[in-house]
């Protein structure tokens, strides 16, 4: 069965939930129509006009992009500006388009993962972990006799789901006691005679989106004219997924090594792959995070890491974080070293991933996709000039 657009945004919503995106990023889709079917998926870092070309001459269905091709606001698309061109040639072709940023930076299995992987890390978890969904407790006093048929109602609704669980929920029973009063129509009791009645205490978790679907079920299945429930917010707690990664590697390695197994595992550019620090220093635990990453060097220091690899490292960051590292050594080398990789290549390991998702995702729900990662090289230097001789009167 062939897809819908409506079918591939929602396989990779899935995998890539929007909500986890940064909040200056623009994530989603940018352009086409839910109701067109998608037969081939295209993926690339950049939606740049190579791109754009690749994906009409193969005539994709939908482009699949890391990097938004509409971050900042605009004020038109008109086909004279070059954003607006790209998006009129996507259009014409029946072409959509998707963004899966910092959402997928985080996600598992995403470029945070795939980086981490390709330099042989293991034992990895978030270097900067995201809050676990917000969840709600709600508390339920209901009469021990209807306990099981709540319990099954607020599943129902959304509550109870723990991990590879459902239907999760604690019992205990006690007595209630109230009076009704004129007015009233109780479900025990009579008007104006105190009651006591066996009663149980159930409670359930359910993600806080849900919160007014849940009360509503639990109204819906309560016996009594008016429940006594409680919902609180629980505390949050850092999810498995966010930024970055930290792991090890199977056995200790000299940092040149290191650096030269790194340039072997990512895609070729001009720029190649730099490092700062002894060349001899020993590396086992390493932080790595794709894209742009010298924002994070606080937690990459709380991570108590060896080296750290990610891209875009401008010179005076670079620069005072080495400085700070040899400043607080107190033994040993200086840490953490730097491993800078090109940013297009640091996140390019992703794609293949992607794309095997999304045809395991879909095939899982009885529709195929063909998928592609791009061919073009999107990468913006596109030269690089070794430097062996220094101007004269240079130290």
């Amino acid at each position: 069965m062939t897809a819908t657009l409506a079918d591939v945004v929602a396989a990779l919503d899935r995998r890539y939930p929007p909500r986890t995106a940064e909040q200056w990023d623009r994530v989603g889709l940018a352009a086409g129509d839910p109701d067109a079917p998608v037969r081939r998926v295209l993926l690339a870092v950049d939606p740049v006009a190579a791109v754009v070309d690749e994906a009409v001459e193969w005539e994709a269905d939908l482009l699949v992009t890391h990097h938004p091709l509409l971050l900042r606001p605009v004020h038109s698309v008109a086909a004279t500006t070059y954003k607006g061109a790209l998006l009129h040639r996507l259009v014409r072709a029946g072409c959509g388009l998707y963004t899966a940023h910092t959402n997928a930076d985080s996600a598992h299995g995403g470029v945070a993962e795939a980086l981490a992987d390709a330099v042989g890390l293991v034992g990895t978890s978030p270097l900067v972990a995201a809050d676990a969904p917000a969840l709600d407790k709600h508390v339920v006093l209901v009469p021990a006799a209807q306990a099981g048929a709540l319990v099954d109602a607020l599943a129902a609704a959304g509550a109870g789901h723990v991990g590879a669980y459902e239907r999760c929920a604690w019992t205990t029973t006690g007595e209630g006691t109230f009076t009704p009063l004129p007015g009233a129509a109780p479900a025990v009791g009579e008007v104006g005679r105190r009651e006591v009645v066996a009663e149980a205490r159930v409670e359930m978790v359910a993600p806080r989106g849900l919160r007014a679907r849940v009360v509503a079920a639990m109204r819906a299945a309560h016996p009594y004219e008016e429940p006594a429930f409680d919902v609180l917010e629980l505390a949050a707690l850092p999810g498995d997924t966010g930024l970055g990664r930290v792991g090890t590697l199977p056995s200790p390695v000299p940092l040149r090594d290191f650096a030269a197994a790194v340039a072997r595992a990512v895609p070729a550019t001009a720029q190649g792959v730099r490092y700062a620090g002894d060349p001899d220093m020993p590396v086992s635990r390493v932080a790595v995070l794709g894209g742009s990453g010298d924002s994070l060097f606080d937690a990459v220091r709380a991570a108590d890491v060896d080296v750290y690899v990610t891209a875009d490292l401008r010179h005076h960051p670079a620069s005072e974080q080495q400085e700070r590292a040899a400043f607080d050594a107190r033994r040993g080398a200086p840490r953490p070293a730097l491993v800078d990789l090109a940013h297009s290549a640091s996140e390019w390991l992703w794609l293949p991933r992607a794309a095997q998702a999304l045809r395991t995702d879909l095939a899982a729900t009885g529709t195929t996709v063909e998928t592609r990662v791009s061919t073009r090289r999107t990468d913006p230097w596109t030269g690089h000039v070794p430097q062996t001789d220094q101007p004269e009167g240079t130290p």
